[in-house]
């Protein structure tokens, strides 16, 4: 953050006239990320679709870590008009839109269950997960990688650290598709499908509570139950919105994340074949990927009060993107940041699960599972390359290939 010149009064961002930026219509994630680094090259706030974006590396963790920029409580509702009603308040309650005191409060009790050993407990069942995904493609050696390995992957994972049964990961992966309609453009048209969706997983949870609290098990919901801070315990509302929360952060951004590093993969060769023998690269590898082709482009703020940035002023009620994309390749901070190396070395952390008090909880389940699913499919899916054309979603909210057809040596 800089001072503004003594004497010389600071502009409002929106009469600053700084560079604009659009790339939500771009046709390609490499497009995307071309215009970003253009406008990253003119200054670290541009002006976007939606208001300003903090393109620069540190200027984007430093936002992301002031207090003074919060998430919109409606996570974007508000654009689309919508301030109240049933979903208004579902969502206005969620750990994403909850600030303060009350999101310290969560993170404290929850912290205490999302511990390594939660995630290093799922090791067995991660692997089992992707190599079923993977047996009956590995004799055609041909696959469509989101319908046959991206999309269900995530889900049984889910439902194994919340303590469901295995047969049971059918109803949470659609009880995950409706809650993702959450974030269209369209809300209203999905409103009845995404609270029927939320209702039936509140009751779900409902009888895995009651079931957990006569005998707790090795499970993400007996944890929870069992956190205490200071005499303080998670109300059963707060379990049911919390377990809401696990599923919907837990499950689409894997699965568009493991389709997109495949997909860059397939223009990586020589990097597939390194991870494939060298596994231990593994981590590496996840960190590199979402650095160079996260599915997640920033994280929405909204400015609490009038906020001096680089000698803009961003007034109170602005929404502001912290856009990490274009900090995850800001070349102040990344030696040839266009260039995805799964080596690299003494790099800055990637943004890509944010910073501050919303840095993402699951952080590390996320970072086990694409690591586990790379260094599963690397080793058994040699010569990997693309079978036709990749098409991806929108560039927007969650992208990611919508199809990926690829080929690699049959088993």
């Amino acid at each position: 953050m800089s001072v503004a010149t003594v004497g010389r009064p600071c502009l409002s961002v929106f009469e600053a006239d700084l560079p604009s930026v659009a790339y939500e219509e771009a046709a390609s994630p490499d497009e995307a990320h071309r215009n970003l680094r253009k406008a990253l090259e003119q200054g670290p706030i541009a002006m976007g679709a939606h208001g300003p974006e903090i393109l620069s590396y540190e200027l984007a963790r430093t936002t992301l870590r002031d207090s003074r920029f919060c998430p919109p409580p409606g996570l974007g509702l508000e654009a689309q008009g919508i301030t109240s009603g049933p979903l208004w308040d579902r969502v206005i309650t969620s750990l994403l839109s909850i600030n303060g005191d009350d999101h310290t409060r969560l993170r404290r009790l929850v912290s205490k269950a999302f511990t390594p050993r939660s995630v290093t407990r799922l090791d067995t069942t991660i692997v089992d997960v992707i190599n079923e995904l993977i047996d009956p493609l590995s004799v055609a050696g041909r696959a469509e990688i989101v319908a046959d390995i991206a999309r269900p992957y995530p889900v049984p994972i889910i439902s194994a650290l919340l303590g469901a049964p295995r047969e049971d990961w059918r109803l949470f992966s659609a009880w995950a598709d409706d809650f993702f309609k959450l974030f269209t453009w369209n809300v209203a048209e999905y409103e009845r499908e995404i609270l029927t969706a939320w209702g039936e997983l509140d009751a779900y949870i409902d009888d895995m509570v009651a079931d957990r609290r006569n005998s707790l098990t090795d499970d993400l919901i007996s944890d929870l139950i069992r956190a205490e801070d200071e005499g303080d315990r998670l109300s059963i509302d707060e379990l049911r919105m919390l377990a809401a929360g696990i599923l919907m952060a837990g499950t689409d951004t894997t699965r568009n994340q493991v389709a997109a590093a495949v997909d860059v993969f397939c223009d990586h060769p020589d990097q597939w074949q390194l991870l494939a023998e060298q596994p231990e690269l593994a981590m590496k590898a996840v960190e590199e990927v979402m650095r160079y082709s996260p599915v997640v482009l920033g994280a929405m703020r909204i400015a609490m009060e009038d906020v001096e940035l680089e000698g803009v002023i961003i007034p109170a009620g602005t929404f502001v993107m912290c856009n990490t994309a274009a900090a995850n390749r800001d070349p102040d901070v990344y030696d040839e940041p266009d260039r995805l190396d799964i080596t690299r070395e003494g790099a800055a952390p990637m943004q890509t699960f944010g910073a501050g008090a919303h840095y993402c909880l699951g952080a590390n389940l996320a970072r086990r599972e694409l690591a586990e699913a790379l260094r599963v499919m690397a080793h058994r899916m040699r010569n990997l390359r693309r079978a036709g054309l990749a098409q991806w979603k929108p560039i927007v909210g969650i992208t990611g290939p919508a199809v990926l057809p690829v080929q690699f040596d049959a088993a």
